[in-house]
């Protein structure tokens, strides 16, 4: 059996080639990445893939049994085709699995939505695909806060609108453990798991943050019109308003939902300051 992991060159393509390589061995994984030479340190064969190709995925799925298919990274309405070039070469390479990496989130109340409504119809697509299948919904990574806390520590605040809603928060190291089993287990076939952790506040994020870091943060709630308008002066008009949008999703509930984490792995998902342990190491 050969398996293979698309944008194996990013964070979270690594952590799963990581854990698939300690499964099966390197010889049986192969990393696609839209730029090889990016990927190389992996150290198992690398074949080119860029989502906007179906012919480069014809080729880098040849000979492939199983494939993780990482959601990309591009604006939502390209996603949808991106994404339809790696289903229907998996599907004309008779590829007898896709598992693909949707997102926590509310399909049609803020500015995330179009982001969440491309990940519901690639998981319509995968389902309709004819092949064997399984979904993994992603929470939210904690990763970017922690890689933020000297930011948060020169302003003294976690700051945003998400109010007292509580956020499910997952990592890149727990997601590679869960998508390489989900991948290799075909007891995992035609599921749709919610990939999360324990669910948390904001405040209660900072609490864990001054804990494990000895910080001495206060989350500021702020109004979603502010946050969305501090957003896009910071971060521009594309990525200020998605930002603002996971926000305003929190606020709202929509990353409050029950895990499937244990299903996946056979384990508790980490809590959030294992987590932190775990990255501050």
């Amino acid at each position: 059996m050969k398996v293979a992991v698309t944008s194996a060159n990013g964070k979270l393509g690594s952590s799963i080639v990581k854990n698939l390589i300690q499964l099966l061995g390197k010889d049986k994984v192969v990393g696609i990445a839209r730029s090889p030479e990016k990927a190389a340190h992996l150290g198992i064969e690398i074949r080119k893939g860029d989502y906007n190709s179906r012919e480069e995925f014809e080729q880098a799925l040849q000979g492939i049994d199983k494939v993780i298919l990482l959601s990309g990274m591009d604006e939502p309405q390209k996603r949808i085709q991106q994404h339809r070039n790696v289903i229907e070469a998996a599907v004309s390479n008779g590829v007898q699995k896709i598992v693909y990496t949707s997102i926590i989130g509310d399909d049609e109340n803020n500015a995330f939505s179009p982001v969440v409504q491309s990940n519901r119809q690639t998981e319509k697509d995968v389902q309709n695909a004819g092949l064997d299948y399984v979904i993994g919904r992603n929470g939210i990574y904690i990763e970017p806060d922690l890689e933020y806390i000297d930011t948060y520590i020169k302003e003294g605040e976690i700051r945003n609108c998400a109010g007292d809603g509580k956020c499910t928060y997952t990592s890149r190291e727990e997601l590679g453990e869960a998508y390489a089993k989900m991948l290799t287990d075909d007891k995992h076939n035609g599921n749709v798991y919610n990939l999360v952790g324990e669910a948390i506040t904001q405040s209660e994020l900072a609490d864990g943050i001054n804990k494990v870091f000895n910080t001495q943060l206060v989350f500021t709630s702020v109004s979603v019109a502010d946050y969305l308008t501090e957003r896009k002066a910071e971060l521009g008009e594309f990525i200020g308003t998605i930002i603002a949008g996971i926000y305003e999703g929190i606020r709202n509930g929509a990353n409050e939902v029950p895990s499937d984490f244990e299903k996946a792995t056979q384990r508790p998902h980490k809590t959030p300051i294992e987590m932190m342990k775990a990255f501050k190491k």
